[in-house]
């Protein structure tokens, strides 16, 4: 097994205990800290392990198919557990995730017919305020505009997610219409 593949299976062993520390109070307030840090690391792992894939030539079927569904398990895990604690809308949540769905399906049609969809800008600048958002809601900071940053968050995020949809879909509809890209 390795390194790459290693930091995706880190990256999902990390899940639980990030949603340990979600819940809990056992460390009078520092639990959310952990927490936050718990998904910064395994937020971290999902830049390093494609990185050191990629530049070292260590890209394997397991990392094709794990890699994106340990972020997907991170992510909508965090999501949902913050719509639990009341701390972002479900209906944000389910657009966020439907989105996941739809680039899932699109990506599995398109490799049945060989093609490989890169992820596009978008797609990485939607991610990256995901994550951003999710770290801020899951620190709950208290201060006099804090409410105002978390929502500006949750619409960022949100309007990156349905732009970066729709300029997947723009992209690559053939491949979904025709089986190919171009």
């Amino acid at each position: 097994m390795n390194l790459p593949n290693k930091l995706t299976i880190l990256r999902t062993v990390m899940i639980p205990f990030f949603i340990l520390f979600l819940y809990t109070d056992w460390f009078h307030g520092y639990d959310k800290i952990i927490a936050a840090v718990i998904f910064i690391a395994a937020s971290l792992t999902d830049m390093l392990d494609g990185k050191i894939a990629r530049k070292y030539n260590l890209v394997t079927n397991f990392g094709k198919f794990m890699d994106p569904l340990a972020d997907k398990l991170l992510v909508c895990s965090a999501l949902i557990a913050l719509v639990d604690l009341n701390k972002i809308a479900a209906w944000v949540v389910i657009i966020i995730i439907a989105r996941e769905f739809i680039i899932s399906g699109f990506r599995l049609v398109a490799s049945d017919n060989g093609v490989v969809i890169a992820a596009s800008y978008w797609g990485k600048f939607k991610t990256t305020f995901q994550m951003l958002m999710i770290i801020y809601l899951v620190v709950d900071l208290q201060f006099a505009y804090a409410n105002v940053v978390g929502m500006v968050l949750v619409y960022v995020a949100l309007a990156l997610t349905v732009i970066s949809l729709v300029d997947y879909i723009a992209k690559n509809y053939k491949v979904f219409l025709e089986g190919s890209s171009k």
